[in-house]
């Protein structure tokens, strides 16, 4: 024991030394994220699915079917800050790993407040199940760690995209678990969340066991012997952060803000809009499956757009998705399946570029030495976003309608194209492909 922080000293003395050693551990870290991906986004597809259904069951009121969004945005919101700073100081392995183990143990607690019908117990369980849904997405960020500056959108497109696996086959089993909750005593809308429970868990167990040595702590190693010498990527890297990183910052931030709260909003309604018209719970998991399938499948393509023709453009055509995504919910006759799954899978993919064009923004504007903090802040603003779209869309669809709903979510997406045209004007900080090959 005594030996062990020199092994450590060593070991990454050897990386510093080694950019081939680096380009390795890059490569490996980005297969264990894609690794625990697959099975965070099984856990995460449970609250979206039929978090708010259950809730309504165990409530008896519409106007609160959102709550359960809401809680598990907040809930998400708190990780995001534990878990960046539990990063920024032990590396992304204890952060990632301590975010999807309380995940799980929150999905244990729903099953636990729908046996017992605890209302409280509910509302507290999705609350830490929330952690599971920021660690799942703070997890993109370990991919970027030790990525050059034009491989970054590529390598948070690839953790994402391998979150599709998981994220539609949960939806797609919610009549599985359903199944197998009653055939034990557990009511049908607690199923899905024994899947998530498993997943997270299991996810924590990839980062806790194979996510070493921790890129991050090797980044932050090599950008400041870097720095200390005036010469490489690090040197370089604080140059280019030092000359306008609080206008990228802001610039991404609102990115990710406004696609969450657009998303967020419809997203959650839709399974009460489509209960009310006759879909069954298989029709409501199809379409959730193939939403959450557009949030993450289109990120191989869309990293390298983003990455190829430039953050600004990326997130424009974020908003312009959203706004068509917005019209087509609002037009959709409520019985038709085919118009729903165009409206969600087109909501999908808008967050999906704002997402990822964001991200890409939010690393380009921060130095290693304090990028994993300054994530977790940013990413509990866009939890608290997700929180305030969920929370206030049971109130809209109660006093007006799911339309209406669609409508201001479309519109409020349009702001995105104002905020980057802004950015563009103040500075290259965005990483358009010139800076990237400056």
């Amino acid at each position: 024991m005594t030996h062990e922080p020199q092994i450590k000293d060593r070991l990454i003395r050897q990386y510093i030394a080694s950019p081939d050693l680096q380009r390795k551990l890059y490569k490996r870290s980005l297969l264990i994220v894609v690794l625990s991906q697959i099975f965070g986004g099984a856990g995460l597809a449970a609250g979206v699915t039929v978090g708010a259904l259950l809730a309504q069951e165990m409530l008896g009121a519409e106007s609160l079917a959102g709550v359960p969004s809401a809680l598990i945005t907040l809930g998400s919101a708190a990780a995001a800050l534990l878990v960046g700073r539990l990063s920024e100081h032990y590396g992304r392995r204890l952060g990632l790993a301590g975010g999807f183990f309380a995940g799980g143990l929150g999905a244990l607690g729903v099953i636990g407040a729908a046996v017992n019908h605890s209302v409280l117990l509910l509302f507290i369980s999705l609350l830490i199940y929330g952690a599971g849904t920021s660690t799942n997405l703070q997890a993109r960020y370990a991919g970027t760690d030790l990525a050059m500056p034009n491989q970054r959108a590529k390598a948070i497109s690839i953790a994402m995209v391998s979150t599709t696996l998981g994220a539609v086959a949960g939806p797609n089993m919610v009549d599985v678990t359903g199944h197998f909750a009653t055939s034990i005593g557990i009511p049908a809308l607690a199923g899905p969340f024994i899947l998530a429970a498993a997943a997270y868990i299991l996810a924590g167990i990839v980062f806790f066991i194979f996510l070493r040595p921790d890129p991050y702590v090797i980044a932050k190693a090599v950008f400041k012997s870097q720095q200390s010498m005036g010469q490489g990527q690090g040197a370089d890297e604080a140059k280019r952060v030092s000359k306008s990183s609080n206008s990228g910052l802001i610039v991404g931030a609102t990115v990710m803000l406004l696609t969450q709260i657009v998303m967020v909003a419809i997203m959650t309604m839709t399974p009460i809009h489509m209960k009310h018209h006759g879909h069954s719970l298989g029709d409501v998991g199809l379409v959730i499956g193939i939403h959450i399938g557009s949030m993450y499948f289109p990120s191989l393509i869309t990293g390298v757009l983003v990455d190829k023709i430039g953050r600004t453009a990326m997130s424009i055509a974020s908003g312009g998705v959203l706004l068509l995504a917005g019209i087509t919910a609002a037009a959709a006759p409520p019985d038709s399946m085919l118009v729903l799954i165009i409206a969600l899978s087109l909501l999908g993919i808008g967050w999906n570029f704002g997402l990822i064009s964001g991200t890409a923004i939010i690393v380009d504007s921060t130095d290693p030495t304090t990028r994993a903090k300054t994530q977790g802040t940013i990413d509990v603003l866009i939890a608290l976003a997700g929180a305030s779209g969920g929370a206030l869309s049971g109130m809209v669809v109660a006093h007006s309608s799911y339309a209406t709903l669609s409508l201001v979510g479309g519109g409020l997406a349009l702001l995105l194209i104002p905020v980057v045209i802004w950015s563009r004007s103040k500075s290259n900080v965005t990483g358009e492909n010139a800076s990237l090959n400056s």
